[in-house]
């Protein structure tokens, strides 16, 4: 149920797989803090899922209500919760895009290109 961005159209699959286009979609800054290696690769790789890596420990993401749950989910079985820490701030509605948004200083941010195969 990943995110993804194709040309400016946002995308998401829903429980069968199928394409469906934007619906109440936010966007959400997502940064952790994991002390265990292992437990730090397995949120890294159910980060990379749903949205884009943009620093080390840091992602962006556009998200629906559901897969918002999906991810707190997962992300709970991944992390001690007495010794990690993930913060999931609300960025507001995907009406704009993340890049129209953002304010860099410094190197430039370069959002990874992701196409769809079908």
């Amino acid at each position: 149920m990943a995110a993804r961005r194709c040309a400016g159209v946002h995308w998401h699959h829903d429980a069968v797989g199928l394409a469906v286009g934007n619906v109440q979609r936010r966007n959400y800054l997502v940064t952790y803090d994991v002390r265990d290696d292992r437990r730090r690769n397995a949120v890294f790789k159910t980060l990379n899922g749903f949205g884009d890596h943009a620093q080390y420990s840091v992602f962006f993401c556009e998200l629906n209500g559901r897969e918002l749950a999906v991810l707190r989910t997962q992300l709970r079985t991944h992390i001690n919760q007495s010794e990690d820490q993930v913060l999931i701030l609300d960025l507001g509605r995907g009406e704009m895009s993340l890049e129209e948004n953002l304010q860099v200083i410094g190197r430039g941010y370069d959002p990874p290109v992701r196409t769809i195969v079908i």
